[in-house]
């Protein structure tokens, strides 16, 4: 990459711009040098924008034949040190899902952007929804740790590409950013701060050299193993079979359970850091409305009418689905807090807010195809309140 190709790689200063444009333009400022995919709405204008782009700073941009092919090209790219991204939606999400597990298991950083849209199959190709946030967690077979971000603003589709990148990188692990389609196709003013003031983490690579035999997947006291640049004279095996420290598979049940387990722990050590929520008055609130994406954005306007009115109600809003604040809502649960989740599926966040709150939630929900309008929310709020005031909770079905 030139000095000059290097000067256009970050846009600074305030923009006006969607929020795939604002994603494609954080995979850039966070270092991206590669991009395969295949287009889909509604997260083309992600692959759009940055097959313009990526000549421009001297990265490459391949338009794969599908999304199979799209998540296999990412996870070499990032095997040569390429920090590397794909971006789809749901169908094509549903593709990836095998690779995303062998990315899992061998421990390949890399960014998958899901612009979620009503499904199931091809369902509502230009409408919204939020039905992917378990096949994020769940989506392919095995135990593995994911890590999944839900921007709620053309902000933070910028801001949070650019973590999914740093934690993607310190983690070796694929990591999400689970977006919807009303937040990709809204337009806001995006501030891009200048190269400096962007956060960048490196990968942790091998102290020692070629030829004097790296273990490829010594975890060490981090758990998390050094990652080699292929072609750099390392002797490396990376497959997706149970392997040993050496990387050679290994076909014994001890070998497997310590390695699943230590897929599981370096993520499990670092949950308090990376599990990211924000609350607005939740400090003497009876009723705690959890939300995120879009329909986070109505849940903030539902708290102030219902704030107005005397309901004391307050917003846990989501950043990351995964890891899940689940320490977070025991405490508000134990406090004596009720719960209503709002979210454009059949209740699915809903799911684990109960399992840690250790009670029945009330969902506002539809299955998408339209935003959550901010009265739906107000109105199940109210309903909660009644039952939550007069100690008939058990009585709400959902």
């Amino acid at each position: 990459m030139t000095p000059e190709q290097a000067d256009r790689r970050i846009l600074t200063g305030s923009h006006f711009m969607n929020g795939d444009t604002a994603c494609a333009e954080g995979a850039l400022a966070a270092g991206c040098a590669f991009f395969a995919g295949y287009p889909i709405t509604p997260s083309t204008e992600i692959a759009e924008r940055l097959a313009r782009r990526m000549p421009e700073v001297g990265g490459i941009y391949i338009q794969m034949e599908d999304e199979l092919a799209s998540m296999a090209a990412i996870l070499g790219a990032s095997w040569t040190g390429a920090r590397s991204m794909t971006a789809t939606s749901g169908p094509g999400f549903s593709l990836m899902q095998e690779n995303i597990g062998l990315g899992a298991f061998t421990e390949t950083p890399c960014v998958v952007v899901d612009v979620q849209r009503g499904g199931p199959s091809t369902g509502l190709p230009t409408l919204v929804s939020q039905a992917d946030m378990m096949q994020a967690r769940w989506g392919s077979h095995g135990d593995y740790p994911i890590v999944a971000y839900c921007p709620a603003s053309c902000q933070e589709m910028f801001d949070l590409t650019i973590k999914a990148f740093n934690t993607a990188d310190f983690l070796r692990t694929p990591v999400f950013v689970m977006a919807d389609e009303i937040v990709g196709h809204m337009t806001e003013r995006v501030v891009i701060p200048e190269k400096d003031d962007i956060p960048h983490v490196e990968r942790k690579r091998p102290r020692v050299g070629p030829m004097e035999g790296l273990r490829l997947y010594e975890p060490g006291d981090s758990l998390i193993p050094s990652m080699p640049r292929v072609g750099r004279g390392y002797r490396i095996h990376v497959t997706g079979l149970t392997h040993d420290q050496r990387g050679y598979p290994a076909t014994d049940a001890a070998t497997h359970d310590s390695l699943v387990r230590r897929l599981a722990e370096k993520l499990t050590r670092h949950t308090a850091e990376l599990t990211e929520f924000e609350e607005t008055l939740t400090d003497d609130a009876e009723i705690v409305l959890v939300a995120y994406g879009s329909t986070a954005r109505s849940a903030r306007r539902a708290v102030a009418v219902l704030r107005e009115e005397g309901i004391r109600v307050g917003l846990l809003r989501l950043i990351t689905a995964w890891p899940f604040p689940a320490e977070r809502v025991a405490e508000l649960s134990e406090r004596g807090c009720s719960f209503v989740v709002a979210e454009l599926n059949l209740g699915q966040m809903a799911l684990e807010v109960e399992r840690h709150a250790h009670q029945s939630v009330l969902l506002v929900n539809h299955a998408g195809g339209a935003m959550m309008p901010p009265a739906a929310i107000i109105e199940g709020v109210k309903e909660a309140w009644t039952c939550h005031r007069e100690r008939s909770w058990s009585t709400l079905t959902r």
